[in-house]
């Protein structure tokens, strides 16, 4: 019985199920059932070539002839068509987000101002980098990382990095980015580095910053935080060749929960506690796996739900329908209050197949994510009144 080539594909056949069909409830079950999925859910290819040269090595020892070895390889097979199918629901992602771009924004008035760039340019697939290293998250050597600047008096969780082209253009569009972990956990230069290292390569200023944490503190403190790296970035942009006129905010789960809140309560003094006449608007936001619900039961005050007017920024919003960490019905009730409510567009998807976090690696759904959120910003720019000009 060939027990290590069975164990090894016994473990990647699991990971294949909860990728597929992800258990959601109890919660402690819809959390195993993420952990499982997680190491294919973005890198099947990955996946399909360590089954491959694990099969490969138990060939070439012997340990297919036995029965146990036969019942493996069989296991094996049905594993890699179940691999197959991960990869192609993550293909699928790049012409979700071509609907939602066009419904959102195709229809969408008043129309521009300016003549707008083609907004959907067809990039082609990045198959080296998602191919050999999907794990490299999208590093650029364009682009310097400036790292461990402090924003605000909480030590190393008030610092953030700002990302900028090795040729530091000046009057350049700044993004901000806030990291996951439910609030708990979590740390700047972790999530969503493809789309910081894509958007500075295309001469834009990033930010990644770390906030304070729970049980430290609790909301609004983290919001305080966020509100503080706008203000830094309104106040010390410049240094990098960032022009806060034009500042989109994104995030990650939490970080989305954040950046939701931020965007919906510009300027609010209650949340800038010593800095209460700092700008505070953003023109736009990006929300990737956000939690959109109540804060630990503080009330439906702590939702950005309960904060959402007419005059909301832009929204790109996209979740996974697989997501058994924040599951997606809060994305869409979310979702469809901007949509009732704000001026703005909201671009709202859908990825079919996509667990929590499906922004921490270089895979077909990422890249597509990353696509389409430079095609949204490319539209603000074009389109969009500035909030800041708000009273």
């Amino acid at each position: 019985m060939p027990f290590g080539y069975l164990v090894s594909v016994l473990l990647l056949a699991l990971c294949t199920l909860s990728a597929l069909v992800p258990a959601r409830r109890p919660e402690p079950l819809a959390q195993l059932s993420f952990w499982f999925a997680a190491p294919v859910n973005e890198v099947p290819f990955a996946a399909l070539a360590w089954l491959l040269l694990s099969t490969l090595l138990a060939l070439t020892e012997g340990d297919l002839a036995s029965p146990g070895g036969g019942v493996a390889t069989g296991l094996a097979a049905l594993t890699a068509g179940g691999l197959a199918l991960v990869a192609a629901r993550g293909l699928r992602a790049r012409n979700e987000l071509d609907l939602a771009l066009a419904e959102a924004l195709d229809t969408h008035r008043p129309a521009p101002t300016t003549p707008a760039p083609d907004a959907r340019p067809r990039r082609p697939r990045p198959w080296a980098r998602i191919l050999a290293a999907p794990f490299a998250r999208g590093r650029r050597r364009a682009v310097v990382r400036v790292p461990n600047i402090s924003y605000g008096p909480a030590g190393r969780r008030n610092l953030l990095d700002v990302y900028h082209h090795r040729t530091r253009p000046t009057g350049a569009p700044v993004l901000i980015h806030l990291h996951g972990g439910g609030y708990h956990h979590g740390r700047k230069n972790s999530q969503s580095l493809p789309l910081l290292y894509r958007f500075a390569s295309h001469g834009w200023v990033c930010v990644s910053a770390n906030y304070r944490l729970r049980p430290g503190v609790r909301h609004p403190e983290h919001l305080i935080d966020l509100k503080r790296v706008i203000a830094w970035v309104r106040a010390h942009g410049g240094e990098y060749g960032g022009d806060p006129a034009v500042l989109v905010v994104s995030g990650s789960s939490a970080g989305g929960h954040m950046a939701a809140l931020a965007a919906l309560t510009p300027g609010d003094p209650a949340f800038q506690p010593g800095f209460e006449d700092a700008d505070t608007s953003v023109t736009a936001v990006i929300a990737l796996n956000g939690y959109f619900g109540n804060y630990y039961g503080q009330g439906a005050h702590s939702s950005p739900l309960a904060h959402v007017s007419a005059d909301a920024p832009p929204f790109f919003i996209a979740h996974g329908d697989n997501d058994t960490m924040v599951p997606i019905e809060g994305a869409r009730v979310f979702a469809d209050a901007l949509r009732r409510a704000s001026a703005n567009p909201v671009v709202y998807t859908e990825l079919h197949g996509a667990q929590h976090a499906f922004d921490l690696h270089s895979s077909p759904r990422f890249e597509a994510v990353v696509n389409a959120a430079e095609s949204f910003t490319t539209w603000v720019v074009s389109h969009a009144p500035h909030p800041q000009t708000r009273n």
